[in-house]
């Protein structure tokens, strides 16, 4: 895969070397003094304080303002076909639980930094793999480690969904297709706390699927039984089904996306679960306000939006989005109703998020009590040292 060599150096500012003594990650080209050697874009670097002790060890972009991701921080390891497969299987053993589990076949294997290997993300579906290579560094060692995977995971086919955004802030432009092996035919069928959902793994959201709200759609439901329910930004209808499973009454999907509505009614029907649904398309804030002139109300309303903030000047405009819309969907709750409301942006914090939702309730003149905080699954573990990676969260409150 690579033979592992350290191809150059990089020399902190002083007093810039304690996020990486603490572990975080990143290597922001303001900490940089100097560079030493002439690596290349995607090559492995050492990172050294002032005084040229050595900290911490990476792989290196300069066209980047992270300009070192760092992957050890033992002067000893190497970061060859070894390092690799040690940092794979630490990640599968991590996810032992689910890997076993016949009722859920779909989830995350490997989750970037958080697993030890910066801009790389791994989810499973079935008999497929899915890889998303965000950064320079994966982009260089995606062939490698593409083999890797065919040789421990032995899939069908693996495919690329590196179509995101956030490759141009590596240099990158996007791509996706077939690494390995083949293509599914169609849609995936995958199960989830027991149930089936179809996936499109070429052309979906994100890797095909939000695998990081499995553990809320089941918390959701818990609340679902003979509930009318209004699930906004429904997409494939994953909170629906669950909800229908659970025994609601009626299911209201809400997506600007004709086709994700057509597949949330498929997926209810894939389960065998005749839930009264009906499907409302139009964009979000349109309809909810046209809800709530109509005088609608539910006992149980899910507010599930896309990234709003996707960069610090956006996040005034993102909590103000974020307060209209809860409080709307305060607005369609009747007395004793249940709120189930998220946001993925990561700049928005649990603590700001949960003072907006303060604001909506304030406005909206209604009484909201926190019942549960949510965050991804398992799947998606949060490393102490990178906070950044603790990007969902959410609230189930009851609106009085």
């Amino acid at each position: 895969m690579t033979d592992g060599a350290v191809r150059g150096a990089v020399r902190l500012k002083a007093g810039r070397g304690k996020s990486v003594i603490n572990r975080h990650p990143w290597v922001f080209s303001g900490a940089i003094a100097l560079r030493e050697g002439a690596p290349r874009p995607g090559d492995v670097v050492d990172v050294l304080d002032d005084g040229g002790r050595f900290l911490a060890r990476g792989y290196y972009n300069p066209r980047s303002q992270i300009v070192v991701r760092l992957l050890t921080w033992n002067p000893d390891e190497a970061i060859d076909d070894a390092f690799w497969y040690m940092r794979l299987g630490a990640a599968m053993a991590r996810r032992e639980g689910l890997g076993e589990d016949p009722a859920t076949t779909a989830f995350r294997l490997v989750y970037a930094e958080s697993d030890g290997m910066p801009g790389l993300v791994v989810d499973l579906y079935e008999d497929w793999v899915v890889v998303q290579a965000l950064t320079l560094g994966i982009e260089t060692r995606k062939e490698a480690l593409t083999a890797l995977l065919r040789e421990v995971l032995a899939p069908r086919g693996i495919i690329e969904r590196s179509d995101v955004d956030v490759r141009a802030q590596e240099g990158l432009p996007q791509h996706a297709g077939v690494l390995f092996g083949e293509a599914p035919d169609g849609t995936v069928i995958v199960r989830e706390n027991g149930l089936r959902y179809a996936v499109d793994l070429l052309t979906g959201h994100k890797t095909g699927f939000y695998l990081d709200q499995r553990e809320n759609r089941r918390k959701v439901a818990a609340y679902a039984a003979g509930a009318q329910m209004l699930n906004a930004f429904a997409y494939t209808g994953g909170f629906a089904v669950t909800a229908g499973a659970a025994g609601a009454a009626r299911v209201t999907n809400l997506d600007s996306s004709a086709d994700a509505l057509r597949e949330a009614e498929a997926n209810l029907r894939r389960n065998d679960l005749a839930t009264p649904v009906e499907s409302i398309q139009g964009d979000a804030f349109q309809v909810l306000r046209r809800l709530v002139a109509e005088g609608r109300q539910y006992d149980l309303v899910v507010l599930d939006p896309p990234k709003f903030a996707f960069s610090k000047g956006q996040l005034n405009a993102a909590t103000r989005g974020y307060k209209d819309i809860n409080m709307l969907g305060m607005r369609l709750l009747r007395p004793g109703g249940v709120l189930a409301t998220f946001s993925c942006s990561g700049l928005v914090s649990e603590d700001l998020f949960q003072k907006v939702l303060f604001g909506a309730s304030v406005d909206v003149r209604r009484e909201a009590r926190i019942l549960e905080r949510l965050g991804p699954g398992g799947d998606h573990p949060v490393l102490f040292t990178f906070p950044e990676g603790a990007y969902l969260k959410g609230f189930i409150c009851r609106v009085e």
